[in-house]
């Protein structure tokens, strides 16, 4: 478990170690801030699409839906509409509360035996944890559209207005950073403190959260204390967006390539990972079918067209082998 944790933190180093060397050679800096963006960024749309594509063709025959609400049965049963919809506003709904507050997630529970007895405790932490993780993670990819697109529209400026309410002085602090980190080391934390949890993580649970955690770490140090330049910044990014991509000036911190590297790696991870539940929650035949098996017939499609032969038929044919074994029988001849 503790080789899990040590190879993806290594991976990581490595990873922004190399960038951070390569950004440090003139020859090499359009390597790591121009061809590799754009070959992460082509990957990551490819793999997307692929990964979505290929669970758009799973046949799904039959309503699976998982539920823990009332089903909709007799008028006078009360039925959850919501945790066991049977009609698509129902799913539509369901869907809207997983996806925008993990709503199966704070209704989650830990278990553990205290003494002779089974306790059942709350999981706020975790469901606060990835509340945070998800909407803070968003917020610094709104933020930073205002590098990629020029003029900046008006609502990425609001919500930078937002996300900095608590303004002390300069630079401004933008709260969805520090909550991204916080929150990336509290998911760890939890991975590595508590056994049950510790006992499942594999590399793929360790890497990516190095990953983001690496990238918040350098995101903070550039804007807090290493003060890059965001002209630079923005001349590149916009190069890149337009295909008309230039290496930024000399003066640009190799930092900045580490960060944009780590940011390549985390894009060509992501379609081949856990972290594509991103798209696979939409298209879960858990969550968005409805549970309607009770009111309308479900036939799976693949089913064969075979003969079916009624008892009258069969007993026509083995009549008299019935007869004999004395089995009883409808019509005596």
């Amino acid at each position: 478990m503790i080789v899990n944790i040590l190879m993806s933190l290594v991976a990581v180093v490595v990873l922004g170690a190399i960038a951070f060397a390569g950004g440090s050679v003139p020859g090499l800096q359009m390597v790591f801030g121009i061809w590799i963006p754009y070959a992460a960024a082509v990957i990551f749309l490819l793999g997307f699409i692929w990964r979505i594509f290929k669970w758009a063709k799973s046949p799904v025959p039959f309503r699976i839906p998982t539920t823990c609400g009332q089903q909709k049965s007799l008028s006078w049963i009360k039925h959850n509409s919501i945790d066991n919809p049977t009609t698509t506003k129902g799913v539509i709904l369901r869907m809207f509360f997983e996806i925008v507050t993990f709503r199966s997630l704070f209704r989650n529970t830990k278990s553990r035996v205290i003494g002779d007895r089974v306790s059942y405790e709350w999981e706020i932490w975790l469901w606060l944890a990835a509340l945070a993780f998800h909407y803070s993670f968003l917020t610094v990819v709104i933020r930073h559209m205002r590098l990629f697109l020029e003029p900046v529209p008006a609502c990425i400026g609001i919500i930078e207005t937002l996300d900095s309410f608590f303004q002390v002085g300069l630079p401004v602090v933008f709260a969805s950073g520090l909550v991204l980190l916080g929150a990336a080391l509290y998911l760890f934390a939890r991975r590595v403190l508590i056994p049950q949890v510790k006992y499942i993580s594999m590399i793929a649970d360790y890497f990516p959260l190095f990953l983001i955690i690496g990238i918040a770490g350098t995101g903070l140090y550039m804007r807090y204390f290493l003060r890059v330049d965001i002209h630079a910044i923005k001349q590149l990014t916009m190069g890149l967006v337009t295909l008309k991509a230039t290496v930024p000036p000399a003066n640009v911190s190799p930092m900045l390539y580490a960060h944009l590297f780590l940011v390549s790696a985390l894009l060509i991870y992501f379609p081949f990972s856990k972290l594509m539940h991103m798209g696979g929650v939409f298209l879960s035949p858990t969550r968005n079918l409805a549970n309607n098996s009770r009111i309308k017939r479900h036939i799976n499609p693949w089913n064969p067209d075979l003969e079916f032969v009624t008892y009258e038929k069969y007993e026509n044919e083995f009549r008299e082998k019935m007869i004999e074994a004395g089995l009883p029988v409808e019509k005596e001849s």
